[in-house]
């Protein structure tokens, strides 16, 4: 099944385009890409940041749109506002039905990666395109101006994303700081929630959790899964592979978890 993934690319291999084709690949995707941005980065954060031109990433969606059947679309970082009418449109021209947009605003080093001019875009022209959004506390806080910090208020927060117009919203709970690590997923038609929980795993080595948890609901969504589905699938993917990645030591800071843990045992 072929999964496009539109983001930005790490030179430091941990995040972003290459931590989907990674994930895509290793669930046993194809992998087609649309780079968005460039960025110089390693584990220890992001020292630039060069965002193509709309019409070199319109090309790059278009090729692939229009050659391969592309069954989901993940969409990562979105550094200009106006990227967001040119990704929407071809959504639109056609008509993915499945479509993972991942929030990306500020990097796991803090570094930000998305103008404010584009966050207020996506909220209206990306978010009512999207079958699921995944953002973290964080995310969901800068879109909804309030801060998130307990299960409750993320269950809150999920539905009050879907009315911006997406079919779902995955609030992801990694920050709570809890021994127990709850993302909350509430499906706007159904008016239901879903809570999904893993053990926390002591490590520093995150770098790129949040690109492959996305890219892997998006491989699971387009080999026919259903929603709930895919996303317990894909928390178990990163859970096994930040288990498997967490005492590696490529880099001098935070590393990336270890995509392809499949092939070691």
């Amino acid at each position: 099944m072929v999964v496009l993934t539109i983001a930005g690319s790490d030179s430091g291999g941990g995040a972003g385009i290459q931590a989907d084709i990674k994930t895509i690949s290793a669930l046993g995707g194809f992998a087609a890409s649309a780079i968005t941005a460039v960025t110089a980065q390693n584990t220890l954060g992001v020292s630039g940041i060069h965002a193509l031109p709309c019409s070199i990433v319109a090309e790059q969606i278009e090729a692939v749109l229009s050659d391969f059947s592309v069954k989901a679309v993940k969409i990562g970082m979105i550094n200009q506002a106006d990227l967001v009418e040119v990704i929407a449109s071809a959504i639109k021209k056609y008509a993915i039905e499945n479509v993972v947009l991942d929030p990306v605003m500020v990097a796991t080093s803090g570094d930000v990666l998305m103008q404010n001019a584009a966050v207020e875009k996506l909220k209206k022209e990306l978010f009512p395109l999207a079958s699921v959004i995944t953002p973290n506390l964080h995310e969901a806080g800068v879109l909804l101006n309030k801060k998130i910090a307990s299960i409750e208020e993320m269950k809150i927060a999920a539905k009050e994303l879907c009315a911006y117009g997406c079919q779902s919203a995955l609030v992801k709970g990694g920050h709570l700081g809890n021994e127990a690590m709850t993302d909350i997923l509430y499906i706007a038609k159904d008016d239901a929630f879903y809570s999904f929980t893993a053990k926390y795993i002591r490590t520093k080595n995150l770098h790129g959790t949040g690109c492959t948890l996305s890219s892997a609901i998006a491989t699971f969504l387009a080999f026919g899964h259903s929603l709930t589905e895919a996303v317990q699938f894909a928390k178990e993917y990163i859970t096994a592979a930040i288990e498997a990645g967490k005492d590696k030591k490529l880099g001098k800071g935070n590393n990336p978890v270890e995509h392809f843990f499949m092939l070691n045992k």
